[in-house]
């Protein structure tokens, strides 16, 4: 009965004892928990790691504690708030506004040349260009032509007033008159006078024919001095007008060019720099053609002045000559 006693206590004991190995932990029991340090690591040192275990069987308690070390220079690139606003974003931004085409040579992409601003500019400013470019050889040819048929006059007028020093009476200045030739100025002055003459032999009012041969050579004078005038219109028309064509031109080159400035909608001068450069040559073309005017206009009007000078003192030389045989017809009539 004893033997069968303790049997039956030492199979209780037993099952008690697996039965506590494989019972759950109860509520009062804390789970295993791990800490990990929250300062970041920095290159070259090492960051403790410490965990906790804790198990319990029965009453006991046990804590273990450990030590790991981050291998030496692998970092971690951490990034913060504080430190995202210093990160270069992927995109940049581009200009919006458009930037000139630069060639090799370090100017522009367009031709800036005299000839390539007149291709690329408008066909108002073209057509602008030509015709002061077309008054400018009208006023060379005549300054070339002209100039050289003056000069050729006085230095002819100068040599036929140097021969009729020795006349003395309207017949001699004929008979030297009549070695200058056809086209002579002061040949014609003398056959006026004659013509006059002849036309008054009846009259025997001296002061009448003298004052008909004096109309006469006014009139000649006026004649020759017209003669000479021709070509100073067109002068004075380029020279006056000339500028104001050029800045007609300038001014629709420069609208062209704003026009441009509000389509590209940009305000970068470097885009339209070269429309206004278009304008500005035409404004240089026109005073091209207008200065060079002006100053041959004003040579010929002192060339045509002095000729005209000299040309008086032949009529008067002709109405003394005049003057002279009649009184001493007049005397001789007496």
């Amino acid at each position: 009965m004893r033997n069968l006693t303790a049997s039956i206590l030492l199979a209780i004991g037993l099952t008690g004892s697996a039965f506590a190995d494989t019972t759950p932990a109860t509520p009062t029991e804390q789970p295993t928990t791990a800490a990990v340090s929250s300062t970041a690591s920095t290159p070259g040192t090492a960051t403790p790691t410490t965990a906790t275990t804790t198990s319990a069987t029965g009453n006991e308690v046990k804590a273990v504690g450990t030590e790991t070390t981050k291998p030496e220079g692998e970092n971690t690139p951490i990034t913060t708030a504080e430190n995202s606003e210093n990160v270069p974003s992927v995109t940049e931004n581009t200009p919006s506004e458009v930037q000139p085409e630069m060639v090799a040579g370090g100017g522009f992409a367009e031709d800036l040349s005299v000839m390539g601003m007149y291709r690329n500019a408008d066909l108002v400013v073209k057509s602008v260009m030509i015709g002061l470019l077309l008054a400018s050889i009208v006023t060379w040819a005549l300054f070339f032509a002209k100039g050289s048929y003056l000069l050729a006059l006085r230095r002819r007028l100068r040599n036929e007033t140097a021969q009729l020093v020795e006349a003395k009476s309207l017949n001699d200045a004929l008979a030297i008159s009549k070695k200058f030739g056809n086209k002579s100025a002061t040949a014609d002055f003398f056959n006026d006078a004659e013509l006059e003459r002849t036309y008054s032999q009846e009259s025997k009012v001296a002061s009448g024919i003298k004052e008909r041969i004096e109309m006469r050579m006014e009139r000649r004078v006026a004649a020759i001095i017209r003669e000479l005038g021709r070509g100073n219109g067109y002068l004075a028309t380029i020279g006056a007008i000339s500028p104001f064509i050029g800045l007609f031109g300038t001014v629709w080159g420069i609208m062209n060019s704003f026009i441009g400035i509000a389509h590209s909608q940009t305000t970068n001068l470097a885009v339209v720099a070269p429309g206004i450069a278009e304008a500005l040559l035409a404004t240089a073309i026109g005073l091209i053609a207008a200065i060079p005017a002006v100053i041959i206009y004003n040579i010929f009007a002192r060339m045509i002045a002095g000729y005209r000078g000299e040309i008086g003192d032949i009529a008067t030389g002709v109405v003394t000559l005049v003057s002279r045989d009649l009184d001493i017809e007049n005397s001789k009539a007496r």
